[in-house]
């Protein structure tokens, strides 16, 4: 599943969708789980999935690795520098294999947060765009 989120969710290279237009099939699917409760907990469960299935690209296929220590960061360093000098502990990309598992548990928990966001009335475009316009204007100091 390729996801591009620009105002368009692009599925499969086939369909475009918009996430308010995704946000609406949802609903119309969403028949077992439609209490608060039962989304919340199905949402914990998709994401615990996904973190699951990074994992498993680790300790199973092992087509991803983890080296991680300790991030080397000093004030006095331009913002070019620690770009360079901070790194993401990550080695190694994803196998075709472990790629389509986890865009499939990526897939259940955006089904799960916009089954959240349906019952709370909320509309995941507007979501998107607050957080693009924070990022815009903070910038970097947005998630410190």
């Amino acid at each position: 599943m390729k996801l591009e989120i620009s105002n368009i969710l692009e599925v499969d290279g086939m369909s475009s969708l918009t996430l308010k237009q995704f946000q609406e099939q949802v609903s119309e699917l969403l028949l077992r789980h439609r209490s608060l409760l039962d989304i919340l907990s199905k949402f914990q469960q998709s994401n615990a999935a996904v973190n699951r299935s990074v994992i498993k690209s680790i300790t199973e296929c092992g087509c991803i690795q983890v080296n991680a220590a300790k991030q080397t960061y000093h004030p006095e360093m331009t913002l070019d520098e620690a770009k360079h000098v901070l790194g993401t502990h990550l080695q190694g990309h994803l196998c075709e294999n472990c790629t389509e598992v986890l865009s499939t548990e990526l897939g259940r928990n955006l089904f799960y947060m916009s089954a959240l966001s349906n019952l709370l009335d909320v509309n995941l475009e507007d979501v998107v765009e607050k957080e693009s316009k924070k990022c815009s204007t903070l910038g970097l100091f947005n998630m410190s």
